[in-house]
């Protein structure tokens, strides 16, 4: 997991000084286990029948396993391309939230536009969530260099593990190549644990892990938009009053 604590410097020298503090903090834990994944995902192309550049086309432009892996499923069964389009689309619609919260704190007074277009493209939950909780805590212009230098790193990792999960397909088994996909969203419950401190991220977590088994068992198609959709509803509305609920317990508690 990407080293985040009191420890983590509030600040750098200069903004190539942050681009490289960037590349320091994805070039261990979280370009592993991203690498790990798009291994997965490489394999996964060469079995499905897609060539070397069509996969490495994929992982340039798509850049988010969920879409990456739904292209696959439904190029494989012979849909249509815009029902391909309809559902990738559909995918990502989970990274607009992210990058409507996030790149508020990358904005600089005199950076070009074109900056933040690109930088969205690289918006994924990984970098999401490790610049969520760094970026606030820079100077606003080193926080754009930290999250293109976080991104640059993971992105090339990505790159070189698509390239070699496709080429080892003879020597990686179906089933670890799958089990690699699935290291990416414990790696994600790993990065949301730091922050279990915070009520206000706990509740979410808490109402998602139930609701999400009880969704499957409904509907399974429907599940994950059902959970996060009433988990993350249920959370915001309860949040406030829970919390003047706890504020009033504690006050009660204090002897006067």
């Amino acid at each position: 997991m990407a080293r985040i604590d009191k420890a983590s410097p509030s600040s750098y020298p200069n903004r190539r000084a942050a681009f490289l503090a960037g590349c320091r903090e994805s070039a261990s834990t979280p370009a592993l286990v991203l690498g790990a994944s798009f291994l997965g995902f490489g394999s996964l192309c060469r079995q499905s029948g897609w060539t070397l550049p069509m996969s490495l086309a994929s992982t340039t432009t798509g850049w988010a396993l969920p879409g990456q892996i739904t292209l696959i499923e439904l190029y494989g069964i012979g849909a249509s391309a815009a029902a391909i389009l309809l559902a990738v689309w559909l995918s990502g619609l989970r990274l607009l939230p992210m990058t409507l919260s996030l790149m508020p704190f990358l904005r600089h007074p005199g950076t070009p536009r074109w900056r933040y277009y690109l930088a969205a493209h690289f918006i994924a939950i990984t970098a999401w969530a490790t610049c969520m909780q760094r970026c606030p805590l820079l100077p606003s212009e080193q926080r754009l260099p930290f999250f293109f230098g976080f991104v640059a790193v993971l992105w090339s990792f990505t790159m070189v593990a698509t390239a070699a999960g496709f080429l080892m397909v003879d020597w990686l088994p179906p089933t670890v190549g799958l089990g690699l996909l699935f290291l990416n969203p414990v790696y994600f419950m790993l990065v949301f644990s730091v922050d279990l401190a915070q009520r206000a991220r706990v509740l979410p977590l808490v109402l998602g892990a139930v609701s999400g088994p009880l969704f499957h068992l409904l509907t399974p198609d429907w599940s994950l938009l059902l959970t996060g959709l009433v988990a993350g509803t249920a959370a915001f509305l309860l949040e406030r009053p829970l919390a003047r609920w706890l504020e009033a317990r504690s006050a009660a508690r204090e002897p006067s």
